[in-house]
């Protein structure tokens, strides 16, 4: 599997009573794919999996593996706390179809790496499918060490890592321990895709890209074409958004862009609410500033 591009990190739409809205994520997946994308990840932070069951889950998947038809890779977030846990939701993926898996770190407790290293090849060993590890320490209070990822990349069916520390150095690290492997490593922070690109990363997997979708595929071409004053203004443009990210809690403000843009994926799952009144005009801002 040839793991590159811009992934983008997809939202997971709602209704207005908090259900799945199906319809309204196809509509994404057309869009998405329409505006380049060179893959969808469904289910990751950006797609509330915290907050959906196994059949949510497992339902949504199906919609979005089935509406995508193959025109894209589709990479489904199985990670959880429980080693069994994730390696039945694993299981259900394959079955279903996906191309790959994304399996985050265990949260909440904080595992060795020992442990990470038997649960992530307990996890491999029980599906076919590749496998993307998932590094967010921010979120998990667990960063995986570089020895961990080299010794991982090893193993067969675990072809890359989604990086979203934020440290250019952690991704560095990973890049060189596993120079030897065919072994991708994405940056996960959409701040750092042309920097990681410059290093030796294979891609990214970008929240910003369900709104400015073709900007962060342009980041991606033009590096990989060499037109790199380019690249850098690409990069420099989702700066905007990202700003305007950070003044509620993930991923309420994307959810609410894309609504004001025109596109249905509702609220985001409670305890996470709308952002406050006084942040829209601010979003109306951003979004008039890219035209949309």
């Amino acid at each position: 599997m040839d793991v590159k591009g811009i992934i983008v990190a997809m939202v997971t739409p709602f209704d207005e009573n908090q259900a799945i809205d199906f319809q309204a994520t196809r509509q994404l997946v057309n869009k998405l794919i329409a505006d380049g994308a060179y893959g969808i990840f469904i289910l990751g932070t950006n797609g509330e999996f915290h907050l959906l069951n196994k059949q949510e889950k497992v339902d949504f998947a199906k919609c979005v593996i089935k509406e995508v038809g193959k025109r894209v890779p589709v990479y489904v977030g199985t990670g959880g706390n429980s080693t069994a846990e994730v390696i039945a939701l694993s299981k259900s993926m394959e079955q279903i179809g996906a191309d790959a898996l994304s399996v985050i770190t265990p949260y909440f407790l904080v595992p060795s790496q020992e442990e990470l290293l038997y649960h992530y090849k307990a996890v491999a060993a029980a599906v076919r499918i590749p496998i993307l590890l998932y590094n967010i320490p921010k979120n998990t209070g667990i960063n995986i060490a570089v020895e961990t990822v080299a010794e991982l990349a090893k193993v067969g069916n675990i072809i890359g890592i989604k990086d979203s520390s934020g440290n250019i150095d952690n991704i560095e690290g990973y890049i060189k321990a596993t120079k030897n492997q065919k072994f991708a490593v994405l940056s996960g922070s959409d701040s750092l895709i042309l920097k990681a690109l410059k290093i030796g990363a294979k891609g990214a997997i970008a929240a910003t890209a369900n709104l400015l979708t073709k900007n962060d595929v342009a980041i991606y071409e033009n590096f990989m074409n060499s037109r790199l004053e380019e690249a850098e203004q690409a990069q420099q443009q989702i700066e905007m958004l990202r700003s305007v990210l950070k003044l509620a809690t993930v991923p309420s403000v994307l959810k609410k862009s894309l609504v004001l843009s025109n596109i249905p994926v509702g609220l985001c799952r409670l305890p996470v609410r709308e952002p406050k009144a006084e942040t829209i005009p601010k979003i109306k801002e951003m979004l008039t500033y890219y035209g949309l």
